[in-house]
């Protein structure tokens, strides 16, 4: 039996109903496939190997799936196997977005909104903080020997001195994704629907909003789109702490790319990910704007 095939057997709502299996593409981690059912389509993902090495808690996913699902914004959890870490989700039926998409006019707010009403759902199981997850990918990629930019090391007291300035002066964390790719919205025609909550946590918002800018590579004016519709207005304080979560963004995920090149067996130039997040990340911190920002950050 094949592990997709071992799954379905131990599904007993769907024993004997026609099944149809199509693979999806776009996933970056895991394997995902659209299951239709007697004519009712489901999600469901098989988790990739060896992904404890990328610091996913499987338990905190399927808890934080179903607090996000409360919300409306994330997909309802039909089934989880744990056996497997598998989970079967409500297939989303819209658009699925990618970072060009969600610079049309109009999406930023649109994204900011989704954001917004998730923070405002229940609390997460546990907590994210990038700082913590950047030493812990430092501490892999050291005992395994894995590659990271050269220079890496040398910029972690840059790390430290934006970890200075947003611990002085803290914000209540709510319940974050901390992972929004463009690929996780769907568009369903009324909102942004989001997906995938392998990094989700309790963790500041700014975090969030910054690290969705980053990742969609938002210019300014989108930056401030999305900061005046989730706070209702803009200051210099709250894009000075997006900008320097932009930076974190790329900090901590090159170092998840990196491990990907040694354990991934998905076709993709993930060094080559690493290395161009890296090469932005240091950028903003060599700019002239990096110290401006670090003084900027006030409640």
């Amino acid at each position: 039996m094949t592990q997709i095939e071992q799954v379905l057997s131990r599904i007993r709502d769907w024993q004997g109903k026609e099944i149809a299996v199509q693979p999806l593409s776009g996933g970056l981690t895991n394997t995902n496939y659209k299951v239709t059912v007697d004519g009712t389509p489901f999600f469901l993902r098989i988790p990739g190997e060896s992904t404890e090495l990328l610091a996913i808690d499987r338990q905190n996913e399927y808890f934080n799936s179903m607090a996000a699902a409360e919300t409306g914004i994330g997909p309802k959890v039909i089934y989880h196997l744990q056996e497997f870490d598998v989970m079967v989700l409500e297939f989303l039926d819209g658009q699925t977005m990618s970072k060009e998409k969600l610079q049309a006019n109009g999406m930023p707010k649109r994204m900011a909104e989704s954001i917004k009403r998730l923070h405002q759902g229940p609390r997460f199981k546990t907590d994210f903080n990038m700082f913590r997850l950047t030493e812990y990918y430092l501490g892999i990629c050291r005992n395994q020997d894995i590659r990271i930019p050269e220079g890496y090391g040398e910029k972690m007291q840059d790390v430290g001195r934006i970890e200075k300035v947003i611990m002085a002066h803290p914000v209540q964390s709510v319940p974050c994704n901390n992972d929004l790719l463009g690929e996780n919205f769907i568009d369903d025609g009324k909102i942004l629907r989001i997906i995938d909550y392998e990094y989700s946590g309790n963790n500041d918002p700014y975090f969030e909003l910054g690290n969705t800018c980053q990742e969609n590579k938002f210019d300014e004016e989108r930056i401030i789109e999305v900061c005046q519709a989730y706070f209702g207005s803009v200051s210099e304080s709250k894009l000075a702490r997006m900008k320097l979560s932009m930076i974190m963004s790329d900090v901590g995920w090159t170092l998840w790319a990196a491990i990907q090149t040694r354990i991934s067996k998905i076709d993709y130039d993930f060094w080559g990910w690493a290395t161009e997040r890296w090469s932005r990340a240091v950028e903003k911190m060599e700019s002239e704007q990096f110290p401006i920002w670090l003084m900027q950050v006030v409640t």
